[in-house]
């Protein structure tokens, strides 16, 4: 299986390097690209030195300025799918996703090889957060509820960045069409997959809240998910394209 695991980094010198050690250990198979948008810790030097260590396996596309995930996401998708790619990873740099989950990720779509989407779930039976406070997870609780009341696709977590997905689901999707960012471009993709009749899985993981570094959600992220779940369930119940 010819794997793509795309990371994007932005000031994450301090756990970056850590992640890509520990995916060539544990998941040697698999290649790497990060997406850096113009570190200012200079992150993005330190991967092009890690670069001589795994010359065929791990690549950088660098971007001048800070674009967005979902930007991120949509040129690794399109970098990843010319190049043949057959599974597309979705994964953090911050150290929050961890590698042992992965590997139950990839072990799960092995079991299931026609699923389109693996999402790792931290809203599933087994699933968990460490060192969240209780109002970030009662937030993400009531968000990932009001996505299900809304948009009717059965997902517990359609918030989730931990993915994997198959290149065939991919192709179908118009990527363009996907402008969201944040919190809502992992909604908006679930979205177009459940649009699809897409077969979606869910395998539980451990979130761990970043111990170096400075989260990249805001309250702005959280409002945009929001009003576009709102706009997107007014178009299901009202049967509008």
């Amino acid at each position: 299986m010819k794997r793509l695991i795309i990371i994007p980094t932005y000031n994450e010198l301090a756990n970056a390097p850590i992640l890509i050690e520990r995916i060539f250990k544990h998941i040697p198979d698999s290649h790497l690209l990060i997406i850096d948008d113009g570190s200012p810790d200079k992150t993005g030097e330190k991967i092009k030195e890690i670069q001589s260590k795994y010359p065929a396996t791990l690549f950088l596309l660098e971007r001048a300025s800070k674009s967005g995930l979902g930007s991120a996401y949509r040129t690794g998708f399109a970098w990843g799918l010319e190049r043949g790619y057959e599974e597309l990873i979705e994964m953090d740099a911050d150290l929050s996703h961890r590698v042992r989950d992965l590997k139950k990720m990839i072990e799960a779509k092995e079991l299931q090889p026609n699923t389109d989407l693996v999402i790792g779930s931290r809203w599933v039976p087994g699933g968990r957060t460490e060192n969240w406070s209780k109002s970030r997870e009662l937030l993400s609780r009531a968000a990932n509820l009001y996505v299900r009341a809304m948009l009717g696709m059965g997902v517990k977590d359609s918030t989730a960045g931990f993915r994997i997905y198959s290149s065939s689901i991919l192709k179908k999707l118009n990527l363009e069409a996907i402008k969201s960012e944040g919190y809502s471009f992992q909604i908006e993709m679930t979205r177009a997959v459940h649009e699809l009749d897409g077969k979606m899985i869910e395998v539980p993981i451990t979130f761990r809240e970043r111990e170096n570094g400075v989260s990249k959600m805001s309250k702005s992220i959280v409002r945009e998910a929001m009003l576009l779940v709102t706009i997107w369930g007014l178009k299901r119940f009202l049967r509008v394209k």
